[in-house]
């Protein structure tokens, strides 16, 4: 059978089509192409015409090349145009760029042109590559499978964090509440989204929370605060609030992210100790007929010191002498002798981080000292060849007096490790864009 041609300048407009079409007789046998087909089918048009459609681009997969056969003769049968359904038809490089097959995902459609009776005379073929709009599709439902995976996994952790979680948005409205928060307050989420939070509060408290945290919101500052949250008992709770702005490249805060625990039963527990430590500054000046009474009493706050949970210590003159240090302070460094000895000579790796300045400053001056989520390295065994452990607390150092003359410090401190650690990590798991 010979192929036929189209006429010269009606061929010329053929070829220039800015499409792929491949016109074929009815048996498949290839006429002629498009320039655009001959770009995109790796082979050149004298290579193909006079051949098959299946022996001019042969099919990796016999399935796909009996699909494009069936969809020939829906269009030998019926005479009418038959859309291919989306198939991977691979193509053969040319041997000067590497040899091998090339995969290609191809949209096609036949569409029959017949003769002046009504018969078939040639099948023409048009076709789209849309490999890249597939892989780009592909690539598009990876990301976002990606991102709803990240997301859930940051929802399960915030939900299961043992810390009052909350976000805010940039302007500072509260948007989430984890189940610990509302498992505290009893309220549903809607009832504290917004500034509506703010009605948990104790009404002295109230005022002076709002203003901080629109001082952070201004700033962009790091906002920590205490203040009494009503449980969902009616009780008012002491918490510490603390949160940080999430920013964006630009620079810009994303949102804020913050955590809450509770601290009421500390925090009553340092009022106590204050106080009492401010009665004993006065009984010191008392003449000596109450000294027996002074020492009883101090039999009792150490007793209390003891079982406090607090890390409680008394360092004596300015050597800084262990004299007293509580169960819970002890328990930082089991098996380890603190009562009698210096902080230099019981924790030199204590004393190598600038802590003998501290203790020396307080001692002289007279100053109180405080520092929050301060990070200090341990050695909770007394082997030297222990390793230091990072942990954070929140302290107190403040001298006191006997005789109008100093004579030690007392530490009051918080081991606050948990809650830092928990904050970094919810820090470290939120989605770079934001919420």
């Amino acid at each position: 059978m010979s192929t036929p041609t189209l006429p010269a300048d009606y061929q010329h407009v053929f070829r220039s089509l800015p499409e792929n079409f491949l016109l074929m007789a009815p048996d498949a046998t290839i006429i002629d192409n498009t320039d655009s087909h001959v770009a995109v089918s790796l082979k050149p048009r004298a290579e193909v015409v006079g051949q098959t459609l299946f022996e001019a681009y042969p099919s990796v997969d016999e399935n796909e090349g009996e699909v494009i056969f069936q969809s020939h003769e829906h269009v030998r049968n019926f005479l009418e145009p038959h859309t291919m359904p989306l198939i991977r038809y691979d193509l053969e490089r040319p041997a000067e760029q590497g040899g091998g097959f090339e995969e290609y995902y191809w949209q096609a459609t036949h569409y029959p042109i017949l003769d002046a009776t009504g018969q078939l005379q040639y099948i023409l073929q048009r076709t789209q590559n849309v490999t890249e709009q597939l892989r780009a599709a592909s690539a598009a439902r990876e990301a976002q499978q990606k991102l709803t995976d990240e997301q859930e996994r940051t929802r399960f952790i915030l939900d299961s964090l043992p810390v009052l979680i909350w976000t805010a948005t940039p302007d500072g409205q509260r948007d989430y509440f984890n189940p610990r928060w509302l498992a505290f307050t009893g309220k549903e989420m809607a009832a504290e989204t917004g500034e509506q939070w703010l009605e948990s509060l104790h009404p002295d408290d109230r005022e002076s929370v709002s203003t901080k945290w629109q001082q952070a919101i201004a700033t962009g500052s790091t906002y920590q605060v205490e203040y009494r949250l009503r449980r969902h008992d009616g009780q008012y709770r002491w918490v510490l609030s603390r949160a940080l702005p999430r920013r964006g490249a630009d620079g810009q805060i994303l949102m804020w992210v913050g955590g809450v625990t509770d601290i009421h039963d500390q925090k009553l527990l340092v009022q106590e100790i204050l106080e009492t430590n401010e009665q004993q500054a006065v009984l010191s000046d008392q003449a000596y007929q109450n000294y027996k009474r002074a020492e009883s009493q101090r039999e009792t706050y150490q007793e209390l010191f003891r079982q406090a949970p607090a890390l409680i210590c008394i360092l004596r003159g300015p050597e800084h002498r262990y004299e007293f240090v509580n169960a819970a302070y002890q328990s930082l460094f089991a098996g380890r002798q603190l009562v009698g000895k210096t902080v230099a000579e019981a924790l030199p790796e204590v004393a190598a981080q600038g802590v003998i300045t501290l203790l020396d400053n307080v001692y002289t001056t007279g100053e109180t000292f405080r520092a929050n989520e301060l990070p200090v390295q341990l050695r909770t065994a007394a082997a030297a060849g222990e390793p230091l452990h990072q942990r954070y607390f929140s302290f107190t150092y403040q001298r006191f007096s006997e005789a109008d003359q100093p004579v030690g410090i007392m530490v009051f401190a918080f081991d606050i490790t948990e809650l830092v650690e928990a904050r970094q990590t919810l820090e470290r798991l939120q989605p770079s864009g934001g919420r």
